[in-house]
């Protein structure tokens, strides 16, 4: 499993929609966008990674009060085992009326085999 797979999965089955990279299509009043950040090798045995960290950036872009949905988010995280590695307001779209928050999240997966 990958973390973008996971993430697709966690958001589709609130009914959030979600795309990766770019929304495509005519955009709703709320929706998230993932960016991956990093790929990272964090632990090693005998000269080989064991570990690898994934991150991603959780955009949510809001017409409305976007607080309600990023405390809806940060809990579904947490209970999916998602670390936060940062959380920030990028500010309000004035040409499209979106808010737009950042939320940025990392997951540990064992490597396969080298």
């Amino acid at each position: 499993m990958s973390i973008l797979s996971e993430l697709n999965t966690l958001f589709e089955a609130a009914n959030i929609p979600v795309e990766t990279g770019v929304f495509s299509g005519v955009a709703p009043d709320e929706y998230l966008v993932l960016t991956p950040l990093t790929d990272t090798f964090a632990v090693y045995g005998d000269n080989k990674p064991l570990a690898d960290v994934s991150e991603v950036r959780i955009s949510l872009f809001s017409k409305n009060n976007y607080l309600q949905r990023k405390n809806q988010l940060v809990r579904m995280l947490l209970q999916a085992d998602f670390v936060i590695t940062d959380r920030l307001y990028i500010g309000h779209e004035d040409d499209t009326g979106y808010h737009h928050y950042a939320i940025d999240v990392a997951k540990e997966y064992e490597t396969e085999e080298f």
